[in-house]
């Protein structure tokens, strides 16, 4: 998870609220700012979601921001002011592109619960107009994704250890949730069985925490991560009714005890699917069956140096368009590890570049292929890299893009 709400929260948050206002005082170099009607020839819209300071979560973001990436450069540039949502920590883009979905990392919003917030996309300038809120079904969402039919958005709520799913309506605006399920039970241990020498990430295992929901690549199966539970659930999905069922069989695949699965990406192929672990600070290769969805464990990794000792939380993962490399980040430690991706699905780490900022909680690989972003949550700046097509390596490109607080990138495209 991220960012404290509570002061009875876990030991990390409670770090992270007392950090961020050092943290703020960091400065930062901020690329050229210009004011353009619509994005030209090589240049993308750019969407970045951050923490607001809402509701007890610290942050210095003003909402969404509305950024252009030119595709040459890997510059940034801000467009229009921030679209004022709270703590929208996690975007997702509908498959029209008309649409943007924002989770609201809160918990009163309707009795206790978060939300999530539907903008509509203007197709000339890819400005935000919001259409309205609806509530997540649980405390504290970290993550929402659409289905590749573009009809019902998934949520996972970290506070409690909810999903819920909720459709999309012809407009784009969002309905009241057709499904949701409370994890219960079997947490896992308090320490992590693959945590680093000398590791204090002990957060996240008082309750289960539902952290990432997405569709398989077919559309047929939808994927959940509880990290209190270290399991990764499997659910059928009905692309007409929203509604999810366990299949036959085991309906979780389970992780070491601790390790605490937050995220997961699917290989090109779909067979091959790979989870981050954040208080473990690994990452796990699957065989994925698209037929059963079931998962079949192959390896893990450390996303860390070897040598590493001390405490880290991985936070995110992200797999090359070529299927060639992977990439996973670590936050304290504050580095993208970089591996290459054998024939069999097989990882091997090949390095790490440093983020140039505080706590990456979030990067993303720019539609060309060419750059990767990442969102340095406490150093309140984006950073950007240049790809080595042929390694996979990356080189700091010596840009920063002032961004207070930010969480998630998403891009236009």
């Amino acid at each position: 998870m991220t960012i404290g709400v509570r002061q009875k929260d876990i030991s990390r948050r409670r770090f992270l609220a007392a950090s961020t206002a050092f943290a703020f005082t960091r400065g930062v170099r901020a690329t050229a700012q210009t004011e353009m009607p619509h994005a030209g020839a090589g240049r993308v819209l750019v969407y970045v979601g951050t923490y607001t300071g809402a509701h007890g979560a610290a942050g210095h973001g003003e909402g969404i921001e509305q950024l252009e990436m030119n595709l040459r450069t890997g510059e940034l540039s801000r467009r229009d002011a921030a679209v004022k949502t709270p703590n929208p920590s996690w975007l997702a883009l509908h498959p029209a592109k008309k649409y943007l979905y924002a989770v609201n990392e809160i918990d009163d919003f309707d009795g206790g619960n978060g939300s999530v917030s539907a903008f509509a996309i203007d197709g000339a300038t890819g400005a935000l107009r919001a259409l309205n809120t609806v509530s997540s079904e649980g405390a504290i969402p970290a993550y929402c994704s659409v289905d590749a039919g573009g009809r019902f958005v998934f949520v996972a709520n970290y506070g409690g250890g909810s999903i819920a799913v909720l459709p999309i309506r012809a407009d784009g605006s969002l309905g009241t949730a057709v499904y949701v399920h409370q994890d219960l039970g079997s947490v896992g241990s308090k320490h992590a069985t693959d945590a680093p020498r000398g590791s204090l990430a002990i957060s996240g295992h008082d309750e289960p925490h539902a952290h990432m929901i997405a569709a398989d690549p077919n559309n047929r199966f939808v994927l959940a991560t509880d990290l209190g539970q270290d399991r990764i659930y499997t659910y059928r999905f009905d692309r007409s009714t929203g509604k999810l069922t366990a299949p036959p069989g085991a309906p979780f695949t389970s992780l070491p005890s601790g390790d605490g699965p937050r995220h997961f990406a699917f290989h090109p192929n779909g067979h091959w699917l790979y989870s981050i672990q954040e208080e473990a600070s690994t990452v796990a290769f699957f065989h994925y069956d698209p037929a059963t969805g079931t998962l079949r464990a192959q390896q893990t990794l450390s996303t860390l140096p070897a040598g590493f000792a001390g405490t880290n939380f991985a936070s995110e993962i992200v797999v090359s368009r070529s299927g060639k490399n992977l990439y996973a980040a670590n936050r304290l430690h504050d580095t993208i590890a970089i591996f290459s991706i054998g024939e069999e699905g097989r990882l091997s780490h090949i390095g790490e570049v440093s983020t140039m900022a505080d706590y990456p909680r979030n990067c993303c690989i720019d539609p060309g292929g060419n750059f990767m972003f990442v969102c340095n949550q406490l150093g309140d700046s984006v950073t950007s890299f240049r790809i080595e097509r042929a390694t996979g390596l990356l080189t700091f490109t010596g840009r920063y893009t002032a961004v207070g607080s930010p969480a998630n990138i998403t891009f236009l495209t």
